[in-house]
């Protein structure tokens, strides 16, 4: 992606002059980010995936003679379940659509001027009139794209983000919005992290969220601390401690302060090693989430063109030295590396690009196909 290029999804703005004065910043109104936009799953296809054990769906349903308001319901949901769709003000959230439909996968890849890293998932809202979540703020960044019917959205920059106590959801309690839009289908609204809105149906309506993941600096800690817990012998060795100049103690539940420092230079050890820190982050950015597998047997039924490319579901990173892969972590260098790259940039390879991988890089490939990982590896190109 040419990151100078001006483009109608951001208003006519660069990818680099959003960034710079966008994001994490201000909002941004995009009206007709994607002319004559059409939904890309109707409401029964919706619905059908709504039922799915692998789809995290939320039901929430709107009170107005209940005192506290609001109900919220985890699914799956078989239509049955659901209210009347002529009954007003309750809405069905769907995570990561991005992962059961190859179109709703493509437009999520049209934000990918941030970062993989970043870029989490896509999920689609359906609302019947007067449906919402309430006033709330997310933790992390996200693009609020109409694509069926209208939505009223109120904003503003919240800075009382004391929430209304005993409700099933995150609803500010003080809302004060400072701006107020009505979308269409193809508007879009992009709103930093932390920015309080509130967006209610104006009619039967559906909206795709395009979400940024924020790891916290407790969750970073956590995950990096645990891999390298698994692996600390052999990052910093096997050397016990020792004591020949201990002297005998009047106070034996004390415990030695030579001991204390001793733990403190293993862990200090095991932090300064960044090849290793690069493998932890790497790995755990990658990590398919819980809800996600992979079917082998579509190894065999898709059809080639000659092209490698990547199953929407897998993840694929890399940094100076390492490609990572749904979790996995390899060291690459030379072509191979260049190529892996390329791969994990444009999420997909030519016949031309496999015609120049090593034996060993290809025989990865292969591996990663017979995982479900990749698709294309029947073609006699290859």
């Amino acid at each position: 992606m040419d990151v100078n290029q001006p483009l109608q999804l951001l208003g006519g703005l660069s990818p680099d002059v959003f960034m710079k004065c966008h994001w994490q910043k201000k909002p941004l109104l995009v009206r007709q980010a994607i002319p004559n936009f059409k939904p890309l799953l109707d409401r029964a296809t919706l619905f059908e995936l709504a039922a799915r054990e692998d789809v995290q769906t939320r039901l929430v349903i709107q009170e107005p003679g209940d005192a506290l308001g609001w109900r919220l319901k985890n699914g799956p949901f078989e239509r049955r379940t659901l209210p009347a769709l002529k009954r007003p003000g309750w809405t069905i959230l769907l995570q990561g659509v991005d992962l059961q439909h190859d179109a709703v996968h493509e437009l999520m890849n049209q934000f990918r001027f941030v970062p993989d890293a970043r870029l989490d998932d896509l999920m689609i809202s359906y609302a019947t009139e007067g449906g919402g979540v309430g006033p709330h703020f997310d933790s992390y960044d996200v693009f609020l794209l109409q694509a069926h019917g209208r939505r009223r959205w109120r904003i503003g920059h919240q800075k009382d983000r004391t929430l209304q106590p005993d409700v099933p959801l995150k609803i500010l309690a003080n809302f004060e919005p400072e701006e107020e839009f009505v979308l269409e289908p193809g508007d879009m609204l992009y709103l930093p992290l932390l920015y309080a809105h509130d967006g209610i149906a104006m009619g039967e309506c559906m909206t795709y969220s395009i979400g940024f993941r924020s790891p916290g600096r407790g969750e970073l800690a956590r995950e990096l601390l645990q891999y390298l817990a698994d692996g600390a012998q052999d990052v910093v060795g096997s050397s016990v401690y020792r004591d020949p100049h201990q002297a005998a103690v009047m106070q034996p539940g004390e415990i030695p302060a030579q001991m204390v420092e001793f733990a403190r230079d293993a862990l200090q050890d095991a932090l300064k090693n960044q090849d290793v820190l690069g493998l932890a982050l790497g790995e755990y950015l990658t990590e398919p989430k819980p809800d996600v597998w992979f079917d082998c047997a579509e190894l065999d039924h898709r059809e080639s063109d000659g092209i490698l490319r990547l199953d929407r579901r897998t993840k694929m990173m890399f940094d100076a030295k390492h490609i990572f892969i749904n979790g996995e972590s390899f060291r690459a260098s030379g072509r191979d590396a260049a190529l892996m790259r390329q791969l994990s940039n444009e999420r997909f390879l030519s016949s031309k690009d496999l015609c120049r991988i090593s034996v060993e890089a290809r025989s990865l490939l292969q591996t990663w196909g017979e995982a479900g990982w990749l698709h294309g590896l029947e073609t006699g190109n290859f």
